[in-house]
């Protein structure tokens, strides 16, 4: 194995740890406000845009996962799936996207959504869960709080996602989001955003698991579908929480 491959481990390791240990409360505070929905009635849903969608996809319709975890979904702005590519980074600053898609959603009052941007800066994360909160959600967020010390909010409030939250959970990640160098490279490179706010993400969700494990309800987790039964499991609990899924027929 190269060297920069096990810098790339090393860089990896190093920030999960601190999450871990400096994110500790923070990820029960989130992981109570998500068991406290399930056992209320709530709907859950994850946002993220660009790469940050896939700590929100992550939890969603995922083998060991909850059943209730919903992705708000916009088009042309989670993944990159729309050409050309940078056309999703321009519709992260247009006002009043963000609004509009949580006012087409099923979301309402009582429900927690979770907001996750790298940067915290763009106008559709603040903005989101600035109506979020004011149609009466719960809003955890999910950033690197290194950002707004280092560039400027584009929200016209002049706010970040870190000031919109009642949680906010911080991925360690620091601005450029590159942990490697390499002399013949004009930039940092080897990012590791996605690594450790999935991996938050992942706790938050397993914390909250136990917590309904011990208290109750029971925690609707899906199989895996390559498991014999598997398929039929996860149907039955679509079924049953069909008021509160929204991602199936």
């Amino acid at each position: 194995m190269s060297d920069l491959a096990g810098q790339y481990f090393d860089a990896a390791i190093s920030l999960l740890q601190r999450v871990r240990t400096e994110e500790a409360e923070g990820i029960d505070r989130a992981a109570e406000a998500l068991a406290q929905t399930v056992r209320s009635g709530g709907r859950v849903f994850a946002f993220g845009a660009g790469h940050s969608s896939l700590a929100a996809m992550d939890v969603v319709y995922r083998a060991g996962g909850l059943v209730l975890m919903n992705l708000l979904a916009v088009p042309g702005v989670t993944g990159i799936d729309v050409i050309p590519a940078h056309l999703g980074s321009s519709l992260e600053r247009v006002s009043g996207l963000a609004t509009a898609t949580l006012d087409a959603s099923p979301a309402r009052a009582g429900d927690l959504l979770f907001v996750i941007s790298l940067s915290g800066r763009q106008v559709m994360p603040v903005e989101l869960a600035m109506h979020a909160r004011e149609r009466g959600m719960t809003v955890i967020g999910l950033t690197s709080l290194a950002y707004p010390a280092a560039v400027s909010s584009r929200h016209p409030s002049g706010t970040y996602l870190k000031d919109q939250c009642d949680v906010v959970l911080d991925n360690k990640i620091a601005v450029g989001d590159g942990e490697l160098s390499a002399e013949g490279a004009d930039t940092t490179f080897g990012p590791v955003s996605s690594i450790t706010t999935i991996a938050l993400m992942q706790a938050v969700v397993a914390t909250a698991v136990g917590l309904l494990a011990a208290q109750g309800p029971t925690p609707p987790l899906f199989r895996s579908g390559n498991v014999d039964g598997g398929m039929d499991w996860n149907a039955k609990l679509m079924a049953e929480h069909r008021d509160r899924v929204f991602y199936t027929f």
